[in-house]
């Protein structure tokens, strides 16, 4: 083993820059999955999802030190959003209408062999209701533009608005996935105004741009 890995360290799709809209190319990345819906603030299905992804992600942090010697920091919490009005997002922010699906990642040398031990060793625990919602799952998001909000999640709106409807069409390219968060910061830990959330979308190249930042 040469050492831990830390994707907010290592990795260049965990960087960004407050107040720089940062276009950059993501490689294909494994999660651990779980889909619901409904505002994350009340929903009972949130809750419950993290409940079952955490146990798992921290089981297969520990076999892959002691089966494989290759530790890593457990990466920090992603979010997919979307909703059959994405205005939802950026105007009205109706969280009721919101799907999501949150997401730890896994280094790629987890398998699935491993992922199942890790998924029955819980299990047997006893002690998450979604477990058999959970699932591992390679995300192939290309192209994307990304930037760093820095506090609350509610005030996320301007900054999307931005993106959407300036900074994507102006560098000739179009959104092509679900809107991407993720949450640098612990919200257990930080004040609303100090959370740290990389906004990240997909998209695809409508015409050839000259002022693309990399």
């Amino acid at each position: 083993m040469t050492g831990k890995l830390d994707v907010k360290k290592d990795l260049d799709g965990y960087q960004a820059r407050r107040g720089q809209f940062r276009v950059i190319e993501i490689p294909v990345t494994r999660y651990l999955m779980v889909d619901g819906h409904g505002d994350p603030n009340t929903s009972p299905a949130y809750t419950q999802a993290l409940q079952a992804l955490y146990p798992v992600a921290y089981t297969l942090k520990f076999a892959s030190k002691r089966e494989l010697g290759r530790d890593y920091v457990v990466p920090p919490l992603e979010g997919l959003w979307w909703a059959d009005d994405m205005d939802a997002f950026t105007t009205a922010r109706d969280k009721s209408q919101w799907d999501w699906t949150m997401m730890l990642m896994v280094p790629e040398w987890i398998d699935e062999t491993m992922f199942h031990a890790a998924v029955a060793a819980v299990e047997a625990k006893g002690s998450a209701d979604r477990l058999e919602d959970v699932r591992i799952e390679a995300l192939a998001e290309g192209l994307c533009v990304q930037t760093l909000h820095l506090g609350s999640f509610d005030d996320e709106a301007a900054v999307l608005e931005e993106m959407h409807q300036e900074f994507i069409p102006g560098q000739g390219l179009r959104l092509s996935g679900k809107h991407h968060e993720i949450y640098v910061s612990d919200v257990r830990k930080v004040a609303p105004d100090k959370l740290r959330t990389i906004l990240r979308q997909p998209v695809t190249r409508t015409s050839r741009s000259s002022t693309e930042q990399e």
